[in-house]
């Protein structure tokens, strides 16, 4: 593998600080001193024409004069200098930049077009810059601290990744007095050049990181983050925490950043959806850092109790109905065994009460008993140092019986002196502590949550139905009419029209223009029947008297068309009036109404709304959001977040709704907001929704046009499964393959073939001796994202139970965009049958697509049916540089014509 676009940022082997001083107090000063400081074993030059020497080092007048290689330069110089010094970089051709240095985008139009210009200038010589207007960055481990703050850092296994300096030097403070380190800390400031996205891609595969702290502020591509995320959370756990929940710091934070504004709510559905999560404090985020990083996991969200006290057993439960965190309930048979074990005094309920004489051998034996109940998913353990109490016997009998057990358990020893050794064993361990009930509580809705997003995030949507994509390109016709001739939304009838190409079952309606008409109408859709004004300007039609519901007979449905256009006009004299619905009524005796929406984020794309449906003003408050493309999981999980889940269970007469349509129906909406990135609001409301299926009997769509240089799914923040890419090739010998975009769910395929390789092709593919595929290489392979990276496999008996890989050709995109490094692996009994060509061939019409104009990868030296492929293939060889045993192969991928479907 190539090394990564920021390991000169986080791995130099030297260091030039452009604004050095020996000016205490200064920034200047201040970063130099920490290089030194920190014990950096590299080489250090200050650059500052105006002295010989500083904090004894030598002095160069510029970068340009420094006659060694740079990797790293921390520029903290005025703004307006900095274009000149850039210059001067890319001249020396240096490994990266950090602009400490404010007075850019956050100080007005002049300091946006400085921050512009340094970054094109970046962007052009291909060299990464973090900031502007950051704190820099650290790497413990090896004595970097490239920032002006005056902490100090340990070496640890947590990553902190933040927009606000001010934040991290807090942080860096408390974790100081904490004992706790960090393996690498990076405050990104304005991320004009370097991002989140970048940042988390590096840490990802950084083997010093376990854990990942972010904070931030705004996010400016909602893609590459999510991206760069889910890659990161697919490995190890993120923790993010973002202000600006509310109003007044949503202002502060775009003040500050100039991040953008967005809804807090899809923001937290996003986060979610990437498998990472999401904490409001500092002492959450450290606390939730410590305990995802212990290597704990959950299967369920069911907590136990076990406690020597009643009160903070109380205050544990309380604290778990606060954050719907489920308490267990234990089954009779643990009851029973409880009972035999304790005083015939003790609670007999949940949370189990040891009482306050509890020994080690009472808190061992009934976390066992609890440990072991199936309806129990994990426990939280509590003492307090009472008069008999042995909190160091009690920690290590926990131990003992936690020693055993898959389940995770959770301690909390209160007080001070006295528990301290039971915490210090307790740690020691690997048993998450908590100092108080409400954060042991805490501690496991964090574990809940993480397994809760895991979920979320190995979910990858189905490809659009191959009738829907044809009757797909009738809603695309309706809605370029709509806009070719300047309209903000779509009819009613040309709503229906592009909800029913999606297979979503909408009332019949016709559009009349006089009393005649709607008679006729009425008796052509059969009686009774609702009329509805129609007009573009008016959105909420109840609410001026639009609507009449349930006419039951043919001579009234003149006199109300009538009644209507008046009420109409009424209220609303200015409304242009297209005509009147009829519309056939809906007679479901059992329904309920829910509403279905999407609507377009101002950062994260379309999403999906679902709640209760009916009249209210804001009938999109109460709603769940989710993030498309969507499932049957996803879906789901949507519902049962909403406000209309109780509605839809059954009570007294009233059968359960029909969940299955309603889940289709989700998907649909999901299908609209992938394919139709015109849409800018979309109001299904209301949907009826009873025990045989659904109607949507309502919809309004506002359309606007949708820019985006990103091809077909641009518009999104996750890219969708590809559709439209299976195909099949012919071995030599005849036979014929399957050929797909790789899918989580190959993921035991995916073990067998890998498993399969000889040492021989295991070692050309990889390039080391490697044994069995482990768990975390097994998710990077089949979770991918489609948007920077394709791997296409070639199955044989796809679809069936003894579906086998025979190939897998893939690609992913190099830092900065333009190119792509590629592998190909073939299976021993495939080889010198074709196939590895004309993947291949395949996946680079695939690439060029995608808009890589070069694809790239090592080989072996000693692989020379490979090289052979290459050069049959059109690649360029050349030996590494730096290792005489890997061929570099380069093409460019501009002879292919880019006609695929990405």
């Amino acid at each position: 593998m190539r090394q990564h676009r920021l390991f000169r940022i986080f791995e130099p082997a030297s260091v030039a600080v452009i604004g050095a001083t020996p000016r205490q107090g200064s920034v200047g000063f201040q970063v130099l001193h920490n290089l030194q400081a920190a014990g950096f074993k590299g080489a250090i030059y200050p650059v500052n024409r105006n002295h010989d020497s500083i904090l004894g080092l030598t002095c160069y007048p510029s970068i340009v004069d420094i006659d060694a290689p740079v990797d790293l330069v921390v520029m903290a110089i005025p703004a307006e200098r900095i274009p000149n010094a850039m210059r001067k970089c890319i001249a020396r051709r240096v490994g990266g930049v950090v602009v400490i240095s404010a007075g850019f985008g956050e100080v007005g139009p002049f300091g946006r077009q400085l921050q512009d210009e340094i970054t094109g200038l970046a962007r052009q010589a291909r060299i990464p810059l973090v900031g502007p207007n950051c704190l820099g960055v650290m790497r413990p481990s090896l004595g970097l601290n490239a920032t002006f703050a005056h902490s100090e850092v340990r070496k640890g296994p947590v990553a902190l990744v933040s927009q606000s300096g001010a934040f991290c030097t807090a942080l860096l403070d408390s974790a100081w007095s904490g004992g706790r380190g960090f393996s690498a800390v990076a405050s990104l400031g304005a991320t004009a050049d370097v991002d989140f996205g970048q940042v988390l891609d590096y840490l990802s595969i950084d083997n010093q990181t376990r854990s990942i702290l972010l904070y931030i502020e705004g996010v400016d591509d909602a893609r590459a983050f999510l991206s760069g995320l889910r890659a990161a959370a697919r490995l190890k756990p993120v923790v993010v925490i973002k202000p600006g929940r509310h109003q007044a710091g949503q202002r502060a934070a775009v003040t500050h950043t100039g991040g953008h504004r967005g809804s807090d709510e899809v923001f937290n559905a996003a986060l979610e959806r990437a498998g990472a999560v999401r904490v409001h404090t500092v002492n959450q985020l450290l606390a939730a850092a410590n305990t995802l990083s212990s290597g704990v996991r959950l299967k369920g969200s069911r907590l136990a109790i076990v406690t020597n006290g009643g009160g903070p057993g109380v205050m544990a439960a309380d604290q778990a109905a606060e954050l719907e965190v489920p308490l267990a309930t234990l089954s009779d048979g643990s009851i029973r065994a409880l009972a035999e074990v304790l005083p015939s005094h003790w609670s007999h309920t949940h949370p189990v009460d040891l009482l306050g004489d509890a020994d080690p051998q009472r808190y061992e034996q009934a976390l066992s008993i609890v440990l072991e109940d199936p309806n129990v998913d994990g426990v939280l353990v509590l003492l307090t140092p009472q008069g008999v109490t042995e909190p160091t016997a009690c920690a290590e009998a926990v131990i003992e019986a936690a020693r055993g057990s898959r389940k995770p358990v959770l301690a909390c020893w209160m007080g001070q002196d006295q528990v301290r050794e039971g915490r210090w064993k307790l740690q020691r361990e690997g048993i998450p502590h908590f100092n108080s009930p409400e954060a042991g509580v805490n501690g496991f809705g964090y574990l809940a949550a993480y397994h809760r997003n895991q979920q979320k995030l190995l979910q990858a949507p189905p490809p659009l139905a191959g009738h829907r994509q044809a009757r797909a390109e009738s809603a695309r016709a309706i809605i370029g009419a709509a806009l070719a001739e300047g309209r903000p939304h779509l009819d009613p009838l040309e709503a229906r029209a592009a909800l029913s190409a999606f297979d979503i079952p909408v009332s019949r309606a016709i559009n009349v223009t006089s009393p005649e008409e709607a008679r006729r109408a009425a008796e052509t859709l059969g009686l009774p029947v609702v009329l509805k004004i129609n007009s573009p300007d008016i959105a909420r039609k109840s609410d001026v008297g639009g609507v009449r519901l349930d006419v039951r007979e043919a001579e009234s449905v003149a006199s109300v068309y009538r009644e209507i256009l008046a009420a109409v006009e009424e209220k609303i004299p200015e409304a242009v009036i297209d005509g009147v619905t009829v519309e056939s009524m809906e007679h479901r005796p059992h329904a309920r109404e829910v509403v279905v929406a999407i609507e377009r984020d101002a950062v994260f794309g379309p999403v999906i709304r679902f709640g209760q449906g009916g009249m209210a003003a804001d009938i999109l408050a109460g709603t769940s959001v989710a993030i498309p493309p969507l499932n049957v999981f996803l879906c789901e999980e949507l519902i049962q977040r909403s406000s209309a889940e109780r509605l839809l269970s059954g009570h007294r007469f009233l059968p359960p709704a029909n969940r299955k349509a309603l889940i289709e129906l989700l998907m649909r909406a999901s299908e609209l907001a992938c394919e139709l990135p015109e849409i800018d609001l979309l109001l299904m409301n209301p949907v009826l929704v009873d025990e045989e299926g659904l109607m949507a009997v309502d919809a309004w769509m506002a359309i606007a046009p949708c820019a985006s240089d990103r091809g077909r799914y641009g518009h999104m923040a996750i890219h969708p499964y590809p559709e439209g890419l299976s195909s099949s090739l012919t071995s030599r010998d005849g036979r014929t393959f399957n050929v797909r975009p790789i899918r989580p769910e190959d993921a035991v395929i995916e073990r067998r073939f890998v498993d399969g390789l000889s040492a021989e092709s295991k070692y050309f593919r990889f390039m080391y001796g490697m044994g069995d595929i482990s768990p975390g290489m097994l998710a990077r392979f089949t979770q991918i994202d489609y948007d920077r990276e394709m791997a296409l496999v070639v199955v044989a008996d796809d679809g069936t139970e003894d579906a086998c890989l025979k190939a897998v050709a893939r690609y992913v995109a190099n830092p900065g965009g333009e190119s792509c490094e590629f592998a190909l692996a073939v299976a021993d009994d495939m080889q010198r049958q074709g196939i590895g060509g004309q993947l291949m061939e395949r996946l680079m019409e695939l690439a060029s697509a995608q808009g890589f104009l070069e694809m790239d990868g090592d080989v072996l030296a000693q692989n020379v049916k490979m090289l052979k492929l290459c050069r049959k293939l059109g690649f360029s060889l050349r030996r590494d540089p730096d290792d005489a045993e890997i061929m570099q192969v380069t093409r460019s991928l501009d002879s292919y014509a880019a006609t695929a479907v990405v």
